[in-house]
């Protein structure tokens, strides 16, 4: 006799098996999605900032903090898709690569953050310096 539990169980792990790398694919081309958008909002910032250097206004440190802010949405992106990764077969290899993801992630946001901060400091003294 055939047990339900024995019939049931792979059918669902299978199940979990394709949602899973549905999910993975998903959020992989979400991460390259964001990098392009990120790319070509960053080319129209740097254009426009470009416009305004030669009339003297220096805006390309703006340029670089948002497209680190479109990479750092990026790698989001791709570590939720390591995470769905690993949770379904934690494997070495993935295990590796979701840490160095998490890693990478972690330092760009500090940095980022740190630029941030540095870069509303500098605009608050050149705001106050300009009546």
């Amino acid at each position: 006799m055939l047990r339900a539990d024995s019939v049931l169980i792979p059918g669902f792990e299978q199940g979990l098996g394709v949602l899973a790398s549905a999910l993975r694919a998903l959020l992989e081309g979400l991460s390259l999605g964001t990098v392009l958008l990120g790319l070509l909002v960053t080319l129209r910032q740097a254009w426009l900032a470009w416009r305004r250097r030669l009339r003297g206004s220096p805006g390309f440190p703006a340029v670089r903090l948002t497209f680190g802010s479109w990479l750092a949405m990026a790698l989001e992106f791709q570590l939720g898709a390591d995470i769905v990764a690993t949770s379904t077969s934690p494997t070495g290899s993935h295990l590796v690569q979701l840490a160095v993801v998490a890693v990478i992630r972690t330092l760009l946001n500090v940095f980022l953050a740190r630029d941030l901060d540095a870069e509303k400091a500098h605009q608050a003294s050149a705001a106050e310096r300009c009546p």
